[in-house]
């Protein structure tokens, strides 16, 4: 069978992580978001009980 054999696919599989890993990901990673998030406080919501017609 032969997609068992791990001969040519382990060595793509490696050299595709260690790209992401080392060329892409640092690059992704050092971009300074446009639109960062502000601090703000939560909104409490009022919440009422459900009045079941059944009950």
């Amino acid at each position: 069978m032969p997609q068992l054999n791990p001969n040519p696919w382990l060595s793509i599989m490696i050299m595709s992580w260690l790209t992401f890993s080392l060329i892409i990901q640092p690059k992704t990673l050092s971009f300074t978001p446009t639109n960062p998030p502000a601090n703000k406080t939560a909104m409490t919501t009022k919440t009422s009980p459900w009045t079941w017609p059944w009950l």
